[in-house]
C-alpha cells in the first residue's frame, strides 16, 4: 500500500552496479534487491514501522514495498526528475546537513562525554537548588496603574528602601504597614502571577511590575524555606542530559570561534540592513509558546493574602 510505501522513500536504493552481499531476493530490470540490501532497509526503520512486516508473510511485504520503491526510482530517472534544479538543490542540502551531522558527532559529541562521577559532583554542588521549595517569605507594593509600579521600582533600582516605599506608596494597607510583607506562603495560597514570579526570584531580588485582578505588584523575595532534596537516583538521567548539553555547547563554541579564525568570514551590513520587512520575516523567530505560568490559572485568594 502506497501510506506504507513512504517509510522508505527516505532510505537507500539499492543501486546500479553496487556491490552486494548474500543471494538476490528480486530483480529489478538490471538492478538486484539482495539478502543485504533488505537487512539494511529494514534495520533503518524504527520499531514501530519494522512491526508491519511482522508475522505470517511479512517478509514477502517488505521485499514487495522495496521492489515499489525501485520501480518508482527508475522511473524517475527514467523521466528526467535527477535532472531538475530543484531536485539538485534538495540533494546538495542534504549532503550539506548530512555531513555536517558527520562532523558535530565526531568534533562535538565524542569530546562531550560525561560520567557517573560528572553527575554526581553537580549533584552535590547543586543540592540545595534540587530541593523543592515547601515555602516562600516576600513583601510586596501594590498600586493601581503599570507607570506607577514603574516609576517605584526605577527608585528601588537607585537605592530606595522597599518597606518603607510599601509603607509610602502600597494600596494594600493591610501589608503595608509591616512594610510590605505578606509572610511565608506555600503554594496556591497566593495569586499565581505573585507565585510564579516568587519562585524564580532568589531571596533580596526584586521583581518587574506584575499585572494582576487588584493593579500592578512589585514583589521582593526575603527567604525561602527548602524541603528534603530529591534523591540522586531520581534526577541523575536529567543531570546528565543537563550538563552534557553545557558541555556541548561549550565544545561547540570554542569548535566554531575557532574555525572562525582560520577562515575569512565577511558580513554585508549594508546588505543586511537593506532586506525587506518581508525578508525579515521569513528568518524571524516564532514567537515562544506561554509557559505553564502563563496560561491563565485557576482564581486564588486575593493579591498577597492567604487563604
Amino acid at each position: 500500500m502506497i501510506i506504507t510505501a513512504l517509510f522508505f522513500v527516505l532510505t537507500s536504493c539499492a543501486q546500479k552496479g553496487e556491490q552486494k552481499a548474500g543471494p538476490y531476493l528480486a530483480k529489478v530490470g538490471n538492478v538486484t534487491i539482495t539478502q543485504a540490501d533488505f537487512d539494511r532497509e529494514m534495520k533503518s526503520l524504527p520499531d514501530f514501522a519494522q512491526k508491519f512486516f511482522q508475522g505470517p508473510g511479512g517478509k514477502e511485504k517488505f521485499l514487495d514495498e522495496l521492489v515499489k520503491k525501485e520501480l518508482l526510482y527508475q522511473e524517475a530517472v527514467k523521466k528526467g526528475l535527477d535532472k531538475d534544479p530543484d531536485f539538485k538543490k534538495k540533494v546538495e542540502d542534504f549532503k550539506k546537513i548530512t555531513l555536517i551531522t558527520q562532523l558535530l558527532e565526531k568534533e562535538i559529541e565524542t569530546k562531550s562525554k560525561i560520567t557517573d562521577q560528572d553527575a554526581k559532583a553537580y549533584y552535590e554542588k547543586h543540592k540545595s537548588e534540587l530541593a523543592s521549595v515547601s515555602q516562600i517569605r516576600a513583601s510586596h507594593i501594590l498600586v493601581k496603574t503599570e507607570a506607577e509600579a514603574n516609576k517605584i521600582l526605577a527608585g528601588l533600582k537607585k537605592g530606595e528602601d522597599f518597606a518603607a516605599v510599601a509603607k509610602k506608596s502600597s494600596i494594600d494597607a493591610a501589608s503595608a504597614k509591616n512594610g510590605g510583607d505578606l509572610g511565608y506562603f506555600s503554594a496556591g495560597q497566593v495569586l499565581p502571577e505573585i507565585e510564579a514570579a516568587a519562585i524564580k526570584l532568589k531571596p533580596g531580588e526584586v521583581s518587574e511590575p506584575i499585572k494582576t485582578k487588584a493593579g500592578y505588584e512589585i514583589i521582593k523575595v526575603t527567604d525561602k524555606k527548602y524541603g528534603k532534596p530529591v534523591d540522586f537516583d531520581k534526577v541523575k538521567n536529567a543531570i546528565m542530559q543537563r550538563i552534557t548539553a553545557e558541555k556541548q555547547k561549550d565544545v561547540f563554541d570554542s569548535y566554531i570561534e575557532n574555525l572562525k579564525k582560520s577562515a575569512k568570514v565577511e558580513i554585508n551590513k549594508e546588505a543586511l540592513e537593506k532586506l525587506s520587512p518581508s525578508e525579515e520575516n521569513k528568518t524571524a523567530p516564532m514567537n515562544p509558546a506561554p509557559s505553564v505560568e502563563q496560561k491563565e490559572a485557576p482564581k486564588q485568594a486575593t493579591p498577597g493574602k492567604k487563604d
